[in-house]
C-alpha cells in the first residue's frame, strides 16, 4: 500500500500496535552544554541520533521497531525567579526508564555511568518485587533529574501482567493493586 502523504514510505507497519507508546520525552535543563555533555553518549548508547542542536534545545531521535521516530529533547528552563531546584518527591516528574535490550545492556550503561562520572543513585541490580527478571541501573542528571535504564523480559513482563489478569487486579488500579514503596 502507497501512503498518501509519504509516497515513498512504506505503510506495513501502520497496523502495529503504538497506542500509548513514548513519542517524545523533553526534559528542561539548566545548562545546555552541560546536558549535552551528559546525555550525548547515554543516548548514543541506547541508539539515539543527535538531530538538532541550538543554544537552547538539543534533540536526539530514533527509529522505533514498529518504524515511528522516538524523541528524548532537552530544553534551556526558563529563569527560575528564586524557585528550589527540582524535587522529584513533590508533584511533578519523578523519573523516567528507558528500556534496555538485556542484562548486560544494563551493565554496560553502568558501566559508561561511572566513566563519565555521572551520579549513580543505585548500580544495576534485581528488582523481581516489581515484575520477574526487572534488572535496573538509577542515576541523575546533572540537574537531579532521576532517569533509568531497564531490561525487563518479555516473558517477565507477560507473567506480570497476566497475575494480575488472573486475580481480576488492574495492575494500574491503586485501589486494587499492591502498592511497592521505592
Amino acid at each position: 500500500m502507497v501512503d498518501p502523504i509519504f509516497p515513498g514510505a512504506s505503510t506495513a507497519v501502520d497496523t502495529a500496535p503504538k497506542r500509548g507508546t513514548l513519542n517524545h520525552l523533553r526534559l528542561t535543563v539548566s545548562d545546555i552544554p552541560r546536558a549535552e555533555a551528559f546525555y550525548a553518549p547515554i543516548l548514543d548508547h541506547m541508539g539515539f541520533a543527535l538531530a538538532e542542536r541550538s543554544d537552547t534545545r538539543i534533540a536526539w531521535g530514533m527509529l522505533t521497531a514498529v518504524g515511528d521516530l522516538q524523541w528524548t529533547v532537552v530544553s534551556l528552563a526558563q529563569d527560575r525567579d528564586g524557585r528550589p531546584p527540582h524535587d522529584r518527591y513533590a508533584p511533578g516528574f519523578h523519573h523516567v526508564a528507558w528500556n534496555a535490550q538485556s542484562r548486560q545492556d544494563v551493565d554496560d550503561m553502568h558501566a559508561l555511568l561511572v566513566d563519565r562520572g555521572a551520579e549513580v543513585l543505585d548500580p544495576p541490580a534485581a528488582y523481581d518485587y516489581w515484575c520477574t527478571g526487572y534488572y535496573a541501573v538509577f542515576f541523575a542528571d546533572p540537574d537531579g533529574l532521576k532517569l533509568e535504564y531497564v531490561h525487563i523480559p518479555t516473558a517477565g513482563s507477560a507473567y506480570f501482567w497476566q497475575a494480575f489478569q488472573d486475580r481480576g487486579i488492574n495492575p494500574f488500579d491503586y485501589n486494587d493493586a499492591v502498592v511497592v514503596e521505592d
